[in-house]
């Protein structure tokens, strides 16, 4: 489709310019033609509720950006009359609009309902790609304190939320959530332990999401009655999602561990105790997931038909689990 070819690339451009800009005001602009890229990518005639999870994105990050030109003019007027403005509470309101636009508690309130109505590709942009541009934007600010309450109350939110969604894709956006937890909480370090986790992250999620959108699973209970005929591939899928949740053996374990180092050099014992104990919530629930689907006896349906998954999909999926599972014992044995 040559129409989302073009869309695609002027979301990419729009987070480039963002990225690149030596400018609030330059920022800005990239941040609008990513959103005003991204909302056509969102909409789709067949299905009512991807429309009204585009028009919820909408009118959210045009808030965002309200808020985000308020606090960049008043910026400019502060250095251009030399107005006596105060400049941490201009600092707090332009990372507020940053971690609205990013989906970071205490702001994370239309994240898990607009990803319920989205396609898996798209929730995998919004997860991964339109987070790019609030994160850089929020290194360069230096509001320690505002941070580390997003970040507390992003890991907590994000654990207690998924406890008990049925909802894959609520299940995703709270994870995500607890996620950015982490994120932040690298970035509170530095810009390169927020890279290393972001690449990590996107593509455990990236992994998740080419399984459930190839085989059309919005929900657990088809997790359960899915793959009567290859218990390999339910295998995979699971251990999948434990690595997505940072459970040691596999590689989703790697950047917390980078993460959990940095933090303890910088000796924020507080807020480390904190995310390792969301990430305990995050995995009890995932662990309940794998448990039940693996040790219950679920009766196959008698509708269950072959499933079409051609060799090309197959052999990069089991590319890419073997990646996630075995990654860390190769990282560790280099």
């Amino acid at each position: 489709n040559s129409s989302k070819i073009l869309f695609m690339m002027m979301m990419m451009i729009g987070t480039m310019i963002t990225i690149t800009s030596n400018s609030w005001l330059g920022a800005w602009m990239g941040l609008e033609i990513n959103l005003l890229s991204f909302i056509p990518l969102l909409s789709d005639n067949n299905n009512m509720m991807s429309t009204e999870s585009s028009l919820k994105y909408f009118l959210t990050q045009a808030l965002a950006s309200a808020v985000l030109l308020f606090s960049v003019i008043l910026l400019m007027l502060k250095n251009n009359i030399n107005m006596e403005l105060n400049s941490s509470f201009n600092s707090m309101i332009l990372l507020s609009s940053l971690l609205l636009k990013s989906g970071a508690a205490p702001f994370h309130f239309w994240f898990p309902n607009l990803m319920e109505g989205l396609s898996w590709m798209n929730a995998l942009m919004l997860m991964t790609w339109q987070k790019i541009a609030p994160l850089m934007l929020i290194s360069y600010l230096n509001m320690k304190n505002l941070l580390i309450i997003s970040i507390i109350l992003s890991a907590i939110i994000g654990a207690l939320g998924g406890l008990n969604q049925t909802s894959l894709r609520k299940l995703m956006a709270f994870s995500s959530i607890n996620h950015l937890g982490w994120m932040l909480s690298a970035l509170y370090v530095n810009e390169m332990n927020w890279l290393i986790y972001f690449l990590f992250y996107s593509f455990l999620s990236f992994i998740l999401t080419f399984k459930f959108n190839i085989f059309k699973l919005f929900h657990l209970n088809q997790l359960f009655s899915s793959f009567f005929n290859s218990k390999s591939l339910k295998f995979m899928l699971f251990t999948n999602l434990l690595s997505l949740g940072g459970l040691p053996p596999f590689l989703g374990f790697l950047p917390k561990w980078i993460v959990i180092q940095q933090l303890t050099l910088c000796n924020q014992y507080n807020l480390l105790i904190i995310l390792m104990m969301s990430t305990l919530i995050t995995l009890y629930f995932y662990l309940r997931i794998c448990y039940s689907a693996f040790m219950l006896n679920y009766q196959e349906n008698n509708w269950i038909y072959k499933i079409n998954f051609n060799n090309f999909n197959m052999n990069l999926y089991m590319i890419f689990s073997f990646m996630s599972l075995f990654g860390l014992m190769t990282v560790s044995i280099i």
